[in-house]
């Protein structure tokens, strides 16, 4: 069997056009530097993005860690009182009396001569729950009301209402059972449930601390805290112990921890396109990069680094800011600034596509397109 020449010339022929009509579709894992460069200027920019090359002067403007916690949780109103009893709290009461008592004994004589016993005795009602409407019932003093008061008061009431029944009573009242006083932890913390709230004015992060702390590394994790009808979030790496943003706890509050971990996205000339998560507090640029591999050195424009984010608004009022960052790693200095230049969550880094790259796609192409006649024409010979 044999091939002309004449046929093997045409299907070459046939094949370099198809080729020379397929290059602008050659495979890519994205555009190279200069087809990102001229999208900035042209008509498809319909969101207004502008590269910005990463040099000092950027660097000292947004390339540092910007990374502070939200005002709004420090301006939440600060907490009511947590030293009155509520409903739903269990109560210890204790009264003491001397001489003919109430509760000891049933008033029995205590002393064989004047019928006077001077010793003091007293008597534990351990376990006096205070009802839904705030009020408690105890006997010979009836049903009174003892939400929004502290123990002493009701101590006080107490007294009075045995005044006249029972020969210089003194009471002691302490919450046995803390429902009102409390605040709700929950979400990913190792002993979700309540946490009670003291004279002593804990604070969100005594809460986290008594709830065993979180499950996974505190960069990971958001905050959520409500009190009443508003709800903040926040990072709970950025808060520190002791600041405004480490709130002093009012009964009712909700503190909800959440598995939010930072993560940046790589595309382009790499060895493949993944989400990479921070793992530590603070991330540069050069970290990110090599934990992606680094650029592709078959494939890749290590000129061509490039950074999308959208940077806060410099007004209250302003929408964010697309912006790409090109880093230039052709550049020695680049790896200085790069080690300044810190990543933000969700940022995204792409890797441009070498321009050489397309030639010799192309000429593995026409190889692929002839092997197989260079190959029949050897066997036949």
């Amino acid at each position: 069997m044999a091939f002309s020449v004449p046929g093997l010339r045409f299907s070459a022929a046939a094949a370099l056009a198809i080729s020379l009509g397929g290059c602008a579709s050659l495979p890519s894992s994205g555009p190279t530097a200069r087809q990102v460069l001229r999208s900035a200027h042209g008509s498809q920019n319909v969101l207004g993005y502008r590269i910005v090359d990463v040099d000092a002067a950027i660097i000292r403007d947004v390339g540092r860690d910007k990374a502070q916690p939200s005002p709004a949780l420090g301006l939440i109103q600060g907490g009511s009182r947590n030293d009155t009893i509520g409903a739903g709290d269990i109560l210890a009461v204790s009264i003491y009396e001397v001489g003919v008592s109430l509760f000891s004994g049933g008033g029995q004589l205590r002393s064989a001569g004047d019928g006077f016993d001077p010793s003091a005795r007293g008597e534990p009602l351990a376990n006096v729950p205070v009802d839904a409407d705030g009020t408690i019932k105890l006997p010979y003093v009836g049903r009174i009301a003892v939400a929004g008061r502290t123990a002493a008061e009701v101590e006080r009431m107490i007294e009075n209402g045995l005044a006249g029944k029972s020969q210089s009573p003194q009471v002691l009242v302490a919450v046995r059972t803390n429902i009102s006083n409390t605040v709700f932890v929950s979400g990913e913390v190792r002993r979700p449930g309540r946490v009670d709230v003291t004279v002593t004015h804990e604070r969100l992060l005594d809460a986290v601390a008594i709830a065993g702390g979180t499950v996974s590394p505190t960069d990971d994790m958001v905050i959520r805290f409500t009190r009443g009808g508003t709800s903040v979030e926040e990072r709970l790496g950025l808060i520190r112990p002791g600041s405004p943003e480490d709130v002093v706890l009012a009964p009712g509050d909700r503190i909800e921890l959440l598995r939010r971990p930072r993560t940046f996205t790589v595309f382009g000339a790499t060895l493949r396109a993944q989400q990479i998560p921070f793992e530590i507090s603070s991330l540069s640029l050069a970290e990110a990069i090599a934990r992606a591999g680094g650029p592709n050195e078959n494939a890749a424009d290590p000129s061509a680094v490039f950074l999308f984010r959208y940077d806060a608004p410099r007004t209250p009022d302003a929408p964010e800011a697309p912006v790409i960052y090109r880093l230039n790693m052709m550049n020695p200095q680049s790896y200085f600034l790069s080690q300044r230049f810190v990543m933000h969550d969700k940022d995204v880094i792409y890797i441009a596509n070498a321009a050489a790259n397309q030639p010799s796609k192309f000429v593995n192409i026409i190889n692929q397109l002839f092997s197989p006649f260079i190959t029949a024409r050897a066997i036949t010979r």
